[in-house]
């Protein structure tokens, strides 16, 4: 078996799990661009309400996305996913037959209750082998990008043609086609991935709350998705005082996403060639500072507001693609799960504070004072960001280990420790696992495994 490459159980469940992902997110996404304008005709309709009905699903989502995770691991991944396709339709049915913005935001907040990433994630662990786990996980990570460009060109053109209340059922049926693709194309697997690498551990919480270079991370997931959500109150309502009709946002959306993607790519080769990680990133962070004080300009010609919008692209899907990273090459051997979970729930936590905070803000400082607070947001995220480490380095590996003695795991750990690059070493009895943590460019593989061979 060509151990390089994805064989034919990993292929299909990284394609069909990134489309059920996917879906969801895209469901969650397509209200933003088109909410602020549309959204008028509901009654209750206020700035405050609207940034409620945008980020809602991110309250719920934050509260419940690590007990879904756990429950995963008790009840079974498929159930778990395909109970929250479910709860997730039913949300948008509600927002769908809504007559005003009060039912929006109830049905956005049943929404993010479905909160199926920790259970999704499992699974494609638990269908992956370990050292092709990464290229899965990545799959599934490119989706999320992918559904957010998408959102921003096709949530305008849907609602132009079937309206708000059609939204809401165009992202029902996206979640019935979801559990069609859980029930008939995801692979059933019996095996089960080491839980530290894959979902939350309780005990776990306390230690990596403590450790600044991860809470750096969840600072920033945090701000990056706050100032998203807060933006989205007012850019359709700019843009339409810039004289462009809604049902042609798209148009701007469109090339500038394109135009994004065309940079984000060479500057990730070039950050992890180059080891320029860190660099980039918080270049990233002042450019998505410029293109918000840019969208504060009163009175903007069109053409300025697309440059605005397209750094603002360019900084965020980079940033998107970089935190996880960071978080999985940072997390103390044994906790990835753990501390994705709490990477996760910062996200949401600010997709839900964004749209609070960009509310009052838009209502009592106008839009000028919306974008400048944000844009102040970000700078402090900046220099939250410039004590990170470099993690360019830094690479995880996970061994499946058949040790039951805990005697025999205690020396495993000690000799793994002594290997050259090795920055950590955890041999967890009870979930048949090594972890390890590793200097990339000094550790060698095979020295690892011979030693883990030896153990079984």
């Amino acid at each position: 078996m060509n151990q390089t490459a994805l064989n034919a159980t990993e292929k299909r469940a990284s394609i069909s799990l990134a489309m059920v992902f996917g879906l969801r997110m895209l469901g969650l996404f397509m209200i933003m661009p088109v909410f602020a304008y549309y959204g008028q005709s509901l009654e209750g309709y206020s700035p405050l309400w609207v940034g409620l009905a945008i980020g809602a699903y991110g309250l719920t989502q934050a509260l419940f996305q690590i007990p879904m995770g756990i429950l995963s691991d008790r009840i079974g991944r498929k159930p778990v996913i395909v109970m929250g396709l479910l709860i997730f339709a039913l949300g948008s049915l509600i927002a769908a037959w809504s007559d005003s913005v009060y039912g929006v935001a109830l049905g956005r907040a049943i929404q993010g209750l479905g909160a199926i990433a920790s259970a999704i994630l499992a699974l494609a662990a638990d269908t992956s082998r370990e050292e092709q786990r990464s290229k899965v996980m990545a799959t599934i990570g490119v989706s999320i990008g992918l559904a957010f460009a998408v959102a921003m060109v096709v949530g305008p053109i849907v609602t132009q043609f079937i309206g708000l209340a059609g939204l809401f059922y165009f992202t029902a049926v996206m979640a019935l086609l979801g559990i069609v693709i859980v029930r008939f194309s995801v692979p059933n697997v019996t095996h089960k991935a080491p839980p530290g690498d894959t979902v939350a551990t309780p005990r776990l919480l306390k230690s990596l709350l403590a450790k600044p270079e991860l809470l750096r991370l969840d600072a920033g997931i945090f701000i990056l998705h706050l100032t998203l959500t807060a933006m989205f109150v007012v850019l359709p309502l700019k843009l339409v005082a810039a004289g462009m009709l809604v049902e042609h946002h798209w148009m701007l959306y469109f090339p500038a996403l394109i135009l994004s993607f065309l940079f984000i790519v060479p500057m990730l080769i070039y950050g992890a060639r180059k080891q320029k990680n860190k660099q980039l990133f918080i270049f990233s962070i002042m450019l998505m500072a410029l293109s918000l004080l840019l969208l504060a300009l009163q009175q903007s010609p069109l053409w300025l507001i697309l440059l605005a919008v397209f750094l603002y692209f360019t900084a965020f899907n980079f940033l998107e693609a970089s935190l996880p990273a960071f978080i999985s090459m940072l997390a103390p051997a044994g906790a990835k799960g753990t501390a994705m979970g709490v990477y996760s729930t910062s996200q949401f936590l600010g997709a839900f504070l964004g749209g609070v905070l960009g509310g009052y803000a838009y209502n009592y400082f106008g839009d000028q004072g919306l974008f400048i607070l944000i844009a102040g947001l970000m700078l402090c995220w900046m220099v939250i960001a410039l004590g990170m480490s470099n993690p360019s380095q830094i690479r995880n590996h996970v061994f499946s280990v058949d040790l039951s003695d805990s005697q025999r795991a205690q020396v495993l750990t000690q000799q793994l420790a002594k290997l050259q690059g090795v920055l950590e070493a955890v041999v967890v009895v009870e979930e048949h696992a090594v972890y390890l943590k590793v200097k990339h460019t000094e550790f060698e593989l095979n020295q690892a495994q011979v030693l883990i061979n030896s153990g079984n």
